[in-house]
């Protein structure tokens, strides 16, 4: 087959009907906006032709120098005498040193150098003012000054140390809290009695020395029946701490702690203990009384028994309450008030101590204002 019979079978190009068409539907697309600044010569020449499409002129501000529109700006914002109130942001003409705009009472818009501040104003002050946020250096200097802020942050940090010291080390309490001006003497050795005493002292004075020398009762029983049977025998106690140990002057306290027995009632015994505390020097001497511990009376009718023919009769008996209770719990005699009431003679001791020291307190601060 020749190549013009080959054209010849070449399938013609479709051709599209007017109506039956999906393409022939489309409407023809919309006109873009025109953006150009000039009128083009064809619209210009042929303004009424809808075949050239129409354009509408831009116009295009012209550049403007900067005096003239500095001089448009101060026009626009200067703030005539006839609107006193509307505000102008226009920039002051003095630009070498800062102005702060204030209103005086007349509401007029006047302007406050720093050389014409009063001078009561502080340099602070005008750091604040000039500074915003700036009263952060008054304030620290008000807390250094004045040992407020950081003094407590400190006193903290020392107490947070302080207690984990002594967390890991309880005996490490009484070294860190022993010192400062105040020096108590405790007329007994017994730690059961001294332990209180100090821990009592040092929690109200903060630092307090407190030791115990051993003393003894010769003018009274042993265990003392009666108020005013622990009485003598504390004030014995004192003397003679005071006779033994010649360094301790009438200006270093002492004091006693004695346990008693009384009958408050028909045979309702109670066991107590009684402290003085007593200086001389300043004329003080306090007596607190602790906390009651009932007693049986089958203890104390054993007590009496036992003492029959004492020579310090009259005052109590020759045998104490707490070996007697001891013996019949089965507990050392220090521990008898815990095992009969749950609540341990030296925790009895530390209220009665505590209340003591805060009473010692206040006579001398009484004392130093006098």
């Amino acid at each position: 087959m020749s190549n013009a019979d080959r054209r010849n079978k070449i399938p013609a190009a479709p051709t599209f009907t007017t109506g039956g068409n999906l393409l022939s539907n489309v409407a023809p697309p919309t006109e873009l906006p025109n953006f150009v600044t000039t009128v083009p010569t064809a619209a210009a020449s042929a303004p009424n032709n809808p075949e050239v499409p129409q354009v509408v002129p831009v116009t295009v501000p012209v550049p403007v120098s900067e005096a003239s529109q500095d001089v448009e700006t101060k026009k626009l914002f200067q703030v005539s005498p006839e609107s006193p109130e509307k505000f102008s942001p226009a920039i002051p003409l003095s630009k070498g040193e800062p102005t702060l705009p204030i209103r005086s009472p007349e509401d007029s818009l006047t302007t406050l150098s720093p050389e014409s501040l009063p001078e009561s104003i502080s340099e602070s002050d005008k750091l604040g003012d000039v500074m915003p946020g700036s009263g952060i250096l008054t304030w620290m200097k008000g807390a250094v000054s004045t040992g407020g802020i950081f003094q407590r942050v400190a006193e903290k940090a020392k107490s947070s140390v302080d207690s984990m010291i002594t967390t890991l080390d309880p005996q490490m309490k009484e070294y860190l809290r022993s010192g400062g001006d105040l020096c108590i003497v405790v007329a007994s050795d017994k730690e059961v009695k001294v332990s209180p005493v100090r821990e009592a002292f040092q929690s109200v004075f903060g630092k307090a020395t407190v030791i115990g020398y051993a003393a003894h009762s010769d003018v009274t029983a042993a265990q003392p029946v009666g108020y005013a049977a622990a009485y003598a025998a504390a004030k014995q106690r004192i003397a003679y701490i005071r006779s033994v140990h010649s360094e301790l002057t009438n200006n270093v306290p002492v004091l006693a702690v004695e346990g008693f027995i009384q009958e408050t009632v028909t045979d309702r015994w109670y066991e107590m203990s009684l402290l003085v505390l007593s200086q001389p020097s300043l004329g003080i001497e306090l007596q607190m009384q602790s906390q009651a511990t009932p007693v049986p009376g089958a203890a104390v009718a054993a007590a009496r028994a036992a003492s029959e023919g004492y020579a310090h009769a009259l005052t109590g008996f020759s045998v104490t309450i707490g070996s007697i209770m001891a013996t019949n719990l089965q507990v050392p005699h220090t521990q008898w008030q815990e095992a009969s009431t749950g609540v341990s003679r030296r925790e009895i001791l530390l209220f009665a101590a505590r209340s003591l020291a805060g009473s010692y307190k206040k006579l001398l601060a009484v004392a130093a204002e006098s």
